[in-house]
């Protein structure tokens, strides 16, 4: 009793009722002190003795918890009888025909009991099967008097049966989680490996529902088994195992996937060992699996599963079915002639045939083509074997041709009204099967050529004549997907050609009868990206498709990826367009009329007209149709000025923004094509209009709209970062350019910066990135370098000589000068930084001992 009065039962029945969380607590510790007290193992025995099942399971639980405390404290004779009362306890619960949490708890304590150091309880499974029939605790000496364990188990009664498989379940689980690098471990191990045949008895006769015509036992009798067999994986791979004993009861758990109300745990025990231990099986055993998987059962499984009913047995059977698949992947693409093999692979073609949506309704699919990715790995391997081609390959590859034509059906878009029911995991698994099969289409161009490009491409051409716009969206998807492989061959640009020279591009810009389309548009635009290359070869077909994108730049979702098309193609085919370039000015001036414009979509159309003016032969001659862009940016910038001035900051911020992402990426146009050959030797290498001693106009521009809007807005981390980027684009140039700007350039933009500056770090590299700058004067360079360290040397004082005040700061001041060392190292000598360099190096060893990571790596790289 309590210092209160109460009961220890009475506590425990207070403690499951709902309360308040401050009694909870209270009473958890009143009864925690009671169970670690001398006197818990009386507890423990008083609390079994209760009519209450809650008291008794915490009755249960008390013995397991004295067991991990006080097992220093009992003697040897102690732990004898303790054993007997643990023993006798589990007797008397069963023959009062105790619930499972309870007895399920004892046997927990009995294998607490037998995981204790020193103890050296022998042939524990039977002892506990010798309890059973003998009522009560028996001495293990006289084991060997009762009577055969085979014989024994056919004397018990169900709920003894189960108790056992509880114990055995319990036992091999808690044994398999010890460590293996203990010297305790292997003692266990061996004492459990020297009960294998008592288990084997027990669950022969548990899993043989013609014995126990119980299918519970028998049910629980399969899951034991499984807890057994992945035990005897650890084992076994430690050679510290016999796997024939556990072998000889596969027939009746084979025997239990044909019974329905066994399937579900037989289901999964052999899924469960095909993924992690197929060793485990028998040729024999396979065979059998195969003969259950490709029968009328379970083709009924498949059935249900086509019909888009997901039941819990349906999937297990399917998870089962994959597993099966995946463990014997090679026997079935060697064996395609075998009825059992061919029936499971056409169930495996079947399964990607279920209605209703990848990811969002479809459960099966995904794992199903995991599967064939899996089987089209196998045979691309056996193609390039160094034997030879296989006899067996073709009837294989045949089978691919058919999971191509199920994944194309799978991946069809829903219409709008559906998809707007899905959230955002539906959306993602959706998208996530479509890149999958984007993956096996790729994997399977290796066995099956050319051919399959050209029946997508005969499969577009009939889906356009049909206004099909599901089929041709997910059609173009697969054309997409094989071009990271087919792209560059030339060996493809007539299949290409019959598709770009049909009225692709027309009908679907002209067809408003649904929403499809726009799906349909979206892929599309896609295609045109990754076939930039045969519209470089084939420039005839670019102004069916360039209409095609300037008309889909109008419908603002499909904006962003149509402008990244246009650059794309500007920049491919830059010399076949500058007859259009007029024309692209003035659709650019079109563009500008249209509301909702994103910033980049503008400079990425910007950046392709840009690659078009980058073509005109003569340097003269680019600089009217640069003014002409340049006047656009102009533009913006003035709507930056005017909206700072009014006071509205976002506003101006993305004005400013655009205004030098469209330099960013005329910057880039304006790089020399990685084509063109350059003439190292050519006198005339630096007689430009860019290389004239005083600053081109245009160029001069260019540098005043960068300026201007940088030196308004420091504190904004996009326009710093895009500012250094329009610096970026012409540092690894070679020759002089419109955005090949004089040192001195980078030079006020860094020294301009102090620590209220945004991506300070980024504005340092961006330093030591320009002294790389091939088309400078070498003099020049060497100038900056010295101001770039004595900037970083203020920077560093500015910090007062902590990294920890801005560690990336302070890692960039230390790459900076790090970069600095191989070809500048005489700055560290310049009398203007003479008196800083000891503070420099003394920050760089303080960066060494910070706890943050940037300034440690950077101080590294330094020393």
């Amino acid at each position: 009793m309590t210092a209160d009065g109460n009961q220890p039962g009475q506590l425990v029945q207070q403690l499951y009722l709902a309360g308040s969380p401050q009694n909870v607590s209270r009473l958890e510790n009143v009864l925690q002190r009671m169970q670690r007290s001398p006197q818990g193992w009386q507890l423990a025995e008083a609390l079994l003795q209760s009519g209450d099942s809650q008291v008794r399971f915490f009755g249960a639980l008390t013995f397991m918890i004295k067991i991990k405390l006080d097992w220093e404290t009992l003697g040897s004779g102690d732990a004898a009888l303790l054993l007997d009362r643990l023993l006798l306890w589990v007797v008397r619960l069963v023959n009062a025909a105790e619930g499972a949490l309870v007895l399920r708890k004892m046997c927990a304590s009995l294998v607490t009991y037998f995981l204790r150091p020193s103890v050296s309880w022998q042939h524990c499974v039977r002892h506990l099967l010798c309890c059973f029939r003998a009522g009560g605790a028996v001495a293990q000496q006289s084991l060997s008097e009762n009577p055969p364990t085979d014989e024994l188990v056919r004397q018990l009664s169900q709920l003894q049966l189960l108790t056992g498989l509880w114990f055995c379940v319990g036992l091999v689980e808690e044994v398999g989680k010890t460590d293996d690098a203990s010297i305790e471990t292997h003692r266990y191990r061996e004492r459990v490996v020297s009960d294998i045949s008592d288990v084997v008895l027990l669950l022969r006769h548990t899993m043989n529902i013609e014995s126990t015509q119980n299918i519970r036992i028998s049910e629980e009798g399969v899951k034991c088994y499984q807890s057994w067999v992945m035990y005897a994986h650890r084992a076994w791979i430690g050679n510290a195992m016999n796997l024939d004993p556990l072998r000889v009861l596969t027939p009746f758990a084979l025997q239990s996937l044909t019974i329905t109300d066994l399937f579900d745990a037989s289901a999964e025990f052999f899924t469960d060992v095909l993924t992690n231990f197929p060793a485990f099986f028998t040729a024999n055993d396979f065979v059998s699996l195969a003969v259950i998987l490709s029968g009328q059962t379970a083709q009924a499984y498949i059935t249900t599963l086509k019909s888009g009913r997901f039941d819990p047995e349906p999937m297990a059977f399917a998870r089962l079915l994959f597993a099966y698949g995946d463990a014997t992947v090679q026997e079935l693409a060697k064996n395609v002639s075998d009825p059992n093999s061919a029936q499971i692979l056409n169930q495996l073609i079947e399964l990607l045939g279920c209605q209703g949506y990848a990811g969002a309704e479809d459960e099966v699919c995904s794992p199903c083509l995991e599967f064939w990715a899996t089987f089209t790995e196998y045979l691309i391997d056996a193609l390039f074997s160094p034997d030879g081609t296989p006899p067996w390959l073709e009837d294989a590859r045949q089978q691919i041709t058919r999971v191509i034509e199920a994944c194309w059906k799978k991946i069809l878009t829903p219409p709008w009204d559906v998809a707007q029911t899905w959230d955002s995991e539906d959306r993602s698994s959706f998208n996530a099967f479509r890149a999958d099969v984007e993956d096996l289409l790729q994997s399977s161009f290796t066995l099956m050529g050319i051919g399959i490009f050209e029946r997508f491409a005969d499969l577009a051409l009939e889906s356009l004549h049909n206004h099909a716009w599901p089929q041709l969206e997910a059609t173009l998807f697969c054309l997409n997907a094989l071009s990271d492989v087919i792209a560059e061959e030339e060996s493809s640009d007539h299949v290409l050609s019959r598709l770009f020279g049909s009225s692709l591009f027309t009908d679907i810009i002209g067809d408003h009868s649904n929403v499809h389309p726009f799906k349909t548009r979206q892929t599309a635009v896609n295609l045109v990206i990754s076939y930039t290359t045969f519209f470089e070869r084939h420039t005839g077909y670019l102004p069916p498709m360039l209409n095609f994108l300037f008309e889909s730049l109008k419908a603002y979702p499909l904006a962003a990826i149509t402008a990244k098309a246009i650059l794309s193609t500007c920049w491919a085919c830059r010399k076949a367009l500058l007859p259009e370039l007029n024309a692209f000015l003035r659709q650019y001036e079109i563009l500008l009329t249209w509301p909702n414009v994103e910033s980049t979509t503008k400079a990425k159309v910007m950046g392709a007209i840009a690659g078009i003016v980058q073509a005109l032969p003569s340097d003269e001659e680019k600089v009217d149709p640069l003014n002409m862009l340049l006047r656009f940016v102009e533009n913006d910038v003035q709507l930056f000025l005017n909206s700072l001035k009014a006071g509205q900051y976002e506003e101006a911020q993305a004005h400013g923004l655009c205004a030098l992402r469209c330099l960013t990426y005329m910057g880039q146009a304006f790089q020399a094509p990685d084509d063109v050959a350059i003439d190292l030797d050519a006198e005339t290498l630096n007689r430009t209009i860019w290389s004239e001693e005083s600053i081109h106009p245009s160029q001069a521009r260019i540098i005043e709209l960068m300026s201007t809007v940088t030196s308004s807005m420091r504190r904004d981390s996009d326009i710093m970062e895009a500012g250094c980027q329009i610096l970026r684009t012409g540092y690894k140039e070679s020759v002089p350019g419109p955005f090949v700007f004089p040192a001195f350039v980078t030079e006020q933009f860094v020294v301009a910066t102090d620590l209220q500056t945004a991506q300070l770090a980024y504005v340092l590299d961006t330093a030591g990135t320009s002294l790389s700058q091939q088309s400078c004067a070498p003099e020049l360079v060497h100038n900056a370098a010295v101001t770039y360290l004595i900037h970083s040397l203020r920077l560093i004082r500015s910090l007062g000589g902590n990294p920890a005040a801005d560690p990336e700061l302070a890692s960039g001041c230390i790459n900076l000068a790090e970069k600095l060392i191989p070809r500048f190292l005489h700055t560290f000598l310049n009398p203007q930084v003479h008196s800083d360099i000891p503070n420099l190096f003394s920050f760089s060893l303080r960066c060494l001992a910070a706890a943050e990571i940037m300034p440690k790596r950077a101080a590294a790289m330094f020393w």
